[in-house]
C-alpha cells in the first residue's frame, strides 16, 4: 500500500496494477475476474460466438487457464516486456480469428476495469484508493490501444458508464451463452477448495454472487434473498479477516493460481490457445 502511494498513477500505473493484483488483493482479483467472464456470456454475440467454437464447452478448463495467462503475462512482466508483446500478439491473432465488433471488445474491457472495483469495494479487505481505480482504467486503455480497439474510454468511470449502458441494452438470452455459463459454473466447482463441496452447492453459492440481471440474462433463478445475504456477508467476513493479517512479502501472480492446472509440465505464451496442448517450457 505504501509503495503504490508513491507512484503516479498517469505513468506508473503497469506497477500499481501489478502491486493491486500480485500483493494487495491477489485472490480478489482472481475472483472478481472469473465473475466478469460471466457478464461476457450475458451478451447474446459474444456468447454464441463463445459457443460455436466449441472450446468453452469442451476444454473450459484449457479456455481458462489460457485466458488467464495471457493476461497475466502482461501484467506480470510489463505491457512492453518480450514476454508482454508476445502475449498481446497472441491474443490479437485468437481475437482475428473471429469477426468480433469493436462494442463487444470495449465492452469486455470495460468488465477487466470495473467489475474488480466494485468487487473490492463490497468484499475486499479495503476500498480501492483514487490512485487504484485511476491506474486501472489507464493499465487497461494501454492493453486496448495495443489491441487496437477504438473508442476506449478515458477514465474509470468513463468505463463503469460505458459497462453499464451497454448491459441494459444487450444482456438477453442466448442458448449458446447460457452452455458457455454452465460449462464454466461446472468448472468453478472442481476448483480447489472448491472441489470439497457437492458441486451442486458450489454452482448455488456462485448464483448467489451473481446480480439479477445477469441472471435474467442466462434465465437462472434468482436465489432467495437470505442465501444471497449469507453468501456475501461471508465474502465481507472474509475481508475482514484478511485485513488482520500481515501484508504480503512475495507476489502471487496469477500463474501460481490452483487452479490453474492445464500446463503442469510448463508454457509458452506463444503457444498458448492451440490445440493440441504442446508440452512446451516456460
Amino acid at each position: 500500500m505504501r509503495r503504490i502511494e508513491e507512484l503516479d498513477p498517469a505513468r506508473d500505473f503497469a506497477e500499481i496494477y501489478r502491486l493491486m493484483g500480485a500483493f494487495e488483493f491477489p485472490w480478489d482479483m482472481s475472483q472478481s475476474l472469473s465473475f466478469a467472464l460471466f457478464r461476457t456470456f450475458a451478451v447474446p454475440s459474444i456468447g454464441a460466438l463463445l459457443a460455436s467454437t466449441g472450446e468453452f464447452l469442451t476444454h473450459p478448463q484449457k479456455r481458462y487457464d489460457d485466458t488467464v495467462l495471457i493476461l497475466d503475462a502482461v501484467v506480470e512482466h510489463g505491457l512492453d516486456s518480450p514476454e508482454g508483446r508476445a502475449a498481446v500478439r497472441r491474443m490479437n491473432r485468437m481475437h482475428a480469428a473471429y469477426d468480433i465488433a469493436d462494442d463487444d471488445l470495449r465492452y469486455v474491457l470495460a468488465t477487466f476495469v470495473v467489475m474488480p472495483i466494485r468487487w473490492i469495494d463490497a468484499f475486499g479487505w479495503r476500498r480501492l484508493t483514487e490512485v487504484e481505480r485511476i491506474a486501472s482504467a489507464n493499465y487497461y486503455r494501454a492493453l486496448g490501444r495495443r489491441m487496437g480497439i477504438r473508442g476506449v474510454p478515458e477514465t474509470w468511470q468513463g468505463f463503469a458508464r460505458y459497462l453499464d449502458g451497454y448491459e441494459r441494452t444487450r444482456f438477453g438470452f442466448d442458448a449458446g451463452g447460457r452452455d458457455v455459463a454452465e460449462a464454466t459454473l461446472a468448472l468453478l466447482a472442481t476448483f480447489p477448495p472448491n472441489q470439497m463441496l457437492p458441486a451442486r452447492l458450489v454452482r448455488r453459492l456462485s448464483l448467489a454472487v451473481m446480480d439479477p440481471p445477469l441472471l435474467e440474462a442466462f434465465g437462472f433463478a434468482q436465489p432467495g434473498p437470505v442465501v444471497r445475504a449469507m453468501v456475501r456477508g461471508g465474502l465481507r467476513a472474509r475481508g475482514r479477516v484478511v485485513r488482520l493479517l500481515p501484508p504480503r512479502r512475495r507476489p502471487y501472480h496469477a500463474r501460481q493460481w490452483p487452479q490453474i492446472r492445464s500446463y503442469p509440465h510448463g508454457y509458452r505464451v506463444d503457444r498458448l490457445g492451440t490445440f493440441p496442448a504442446a508440452r512446451v517450457t516456460r
